[in-house]
C-alpha cells in the first residue's frame, strides 16, 4: 500500500510532540481527520500500519527510532547508541532490591495482595516499597479480592510497560529464563545447595523493606531509554 509523505510527517509528529506512547487508533483517527486517507482505500487500519511502515523505513539507521511500547508507539534511542550515552545522560532513579523484588513478584503473580507478596518474599512488606513503587507509577490498585477483610490487589501499570520498554505484559520474559543454573558447590562445613532463582523468598531476609533507596545495585531502568 502506497502511503503519502505527508502522512507519514504527521505521524511522526505525533509521536514526537506526545511525552506518552500514541496508539495507532489515535493515529488512524488523525489521518482520517486531516483528510490523509487516499480515495478508495477502505481499511483504515491497513494504511495506519503502512504509513508505520513507512515511518520505520525512514529511521532505519537514525539514532532514534519509533517503538511500539505500551500499546502504542513512542521514539526511544536505538539500542546500540543507548550505552554510549549512559555516562552524558542522567541516571535513571535506582531502586533497592526489596522494591525490585516486590515489583518482580506483583509483575509475575498479578493481581495479588499484599499478604501473597510477603508469602512469596518470605518477610513483611512496608508500606514504603508500596509507596516507592506507587510514586514511581510502576504500579496500580486493581480493585478488592473477595475474601474476608476484602484487601487491595496489586498489578503493574501502563508506566511498567514504557519504563521497561515492553509492549504488553506477554512480552515479560518467562519465569523459567530467569532461572539461573548454578553449580552444587557445598560451602566449607557443609550446607545446602546454592539456589540461583531471582525469586528466592530467602535472599533478602537479611535486607530491611525500609532501607534507603538507592544503596542497592539493582537499577529500575530499561536499556533504551
Amino acid at each position: 500500500m502506497v502511503v503519502s509523505d505527508m502522512s507519514v510527517r504527521l505521524v511522526e509528529a505525533l509521536i514526537f510532540a506526545r511525552a506518552e506512547p500514541v496508539s495507532e487508533r489515535a493515529i488512524a483517527e488523525l489521518l482520517e481527520t486531516q483528510g490523509e486517507i487516499p480515495a478508495g482505500v477502505d481499511d483504515l487500519a491497513a494504511y495506519t500500519r503502512a504509513t508505520l511502515d513507512a515511518l520505520l523505513a525512514l529511521y532505519a539507521g537514525r539514532g532514534v527510532m519509533p517503538v511500539e511500547v505500551a500499546g502504542g508507539w513512542q521514539f526511544r534511542t536505538t539500542p546500540d547508541l543507548a550505552p554510549r550515552l549512559t555516562r552524558v545522560l542522567r541516571r535513571p532513579r535506582r531502586l533497592a532490591r526489596s522494591t525490585m523484588e516486590t515489583l518482580a513478584i506483583i509483575a509475575y503473580h498479578q493481581p495479588c495482595t499484599r499478604a501473597e507478596i510477603e508469602g512469596i518474599r518470605g518477610v513483611s512488606l512496608s508500606q514504603q516499597v508500596l509507596d516507592t513503587l506507587l510514586e514511581a507509577e510502576l504500579v496500580v490498585p486493581l480493585g478488592r479480592k473477595e475474601v474476608p477483610g476484602r484487601p487491595i490487589l496489586w498489578g503493574t501499570s501502563a508506566g511498567f510497560l514504557r519504563h521497561f520498554g515492553l509492549r504488553d505484559l506477554r512480552d515479560l520474559p518467562r519465569r523459567e529464563e530467569l532461572l539461573v543454573d548454578v553449580p552444587d558447590l557445598q560451602p566449607p562445613g557443609g550446607g545446602g545447595q546454592a539456589r540461583g532463582d531471582m525469586f528466592d523468598a530467602g535472599s533478602d531476609a537479611a535486607e530491611e523493606d525500609g532501607a534507603q533507596e538507592g544503596t542497592d545495585d539493582a537499577v529500575c531502568a530499561p536499556p533504551d531509554a
